[in-house]
This record gives structure tokens, sequence and C-alpha cells, in this order.
């Protein structure tokens, strides 16, 4: 695990409230925002990412987000918002995504971080794909980054 510090980012997103037998309800929206930012000639500025913004036992709040050059007007269901920068705890996973929860609880375990939270809502609690699973189908091949925002 890495600490970075990191700059703020703008993106645009669409968001859930999912299980993880319900995860496709928002994993199967990120072309939706790739459309809208299309749409609206924003270029992409990273790769796609899950953020977390709530997480009640089984139950998440997550935001579909691909981050952009700046925040724009919103429209219907996409909105735009800003990651805000900041020192975060930083893992790469290589692998099936189903390793992502471990990835997590280590990060998590770490008792001498202080995460940006409170209760089960999350400041930034993020999981950015590298891997194009059109490109790669392999699961076992994909790169996934875990990063999780200190307390200031």
């Amino acid at each position: 695990m890495d600490i970075e510090t990191r700059e703020d980012q703008p993106y645009a997103a669409i968001k859930a409230t999912v299980t993880l037998g319900t995860f496709p309800k928002i994993a199967d929206r990120f072309p939706e925002v790739m459309q809208w930012l299309a749409d609206r000639e924003l270029p992409i500025a990273g790769a796609p990412f899950f953020r977390y913004t709530r997480v009640r036992g089984e139950e998440y709040e997550v935001e579909a987000g691909i981050p952009t050059i700046a925040e724009v007007p919103a429209a219907g269901e996409v909105f735009t918002a800003t990651l805000p920068g900041g020192q975060y705890a930083v893992e790469v996973h290589e692998g099936h995504p189903d390793g992502l929860i471990a990835v997590t609880e280590r990060i998590l375990a770490d008792e001498s971080l202080r995460f940006d939270r409170a209760g089960d809502g999350w400041g930034v609690r993020l999981e950015t794909f590298f891997t194009d699973p059109e490109v790669e189908p392999d699961p076992a091949k994909w790169t996934t980054e875990v990063a999780i925002r200190l307390a200031d």
C-alpha cells in the first residue's frame, strides 16, 4: 500500500443503491456516462471508477464515474462533481475483481490511518478500472486500483 497526494479531479457519473447481487444495475451504466461526455465533447481524463459514498452492510450507494476536465451542468441522471484532493491510501490489484474486497479490507485494517468517513458515509472510496474488458476479457489479467481518502 502507498500513500499518494492527489489533486481535485472533476468527473461525470450516475449513481445507484445496489447490493453485490444487483451490482450490474450500476456497473452496466458506464456507456451512458461516456456517451453523455461525448455528446458534450468533454474529453475523458482517466479510467472509469466506482465511488462508494455509503456502505451499509450488504447495501452500497455507488457512483459509476469517469474523470473529465471540468464540471459542467448536469442533465438527466448524469451529474458532475469533483473528487477532492488530499492524501489517499492506494493499492493496485492484479486479478479478478473478487479480490477487491480483500484489498479494501487490508487498507482499512491499517490502524495507523484515519479515513475520510462519517459512520457509513465515505468521503472518497474508489475502485478504478485500468483494464478494458472488451480488450482483455480474462478477469484474472485485469488491473484495478483501490484508493481511499484519508482524513485531513
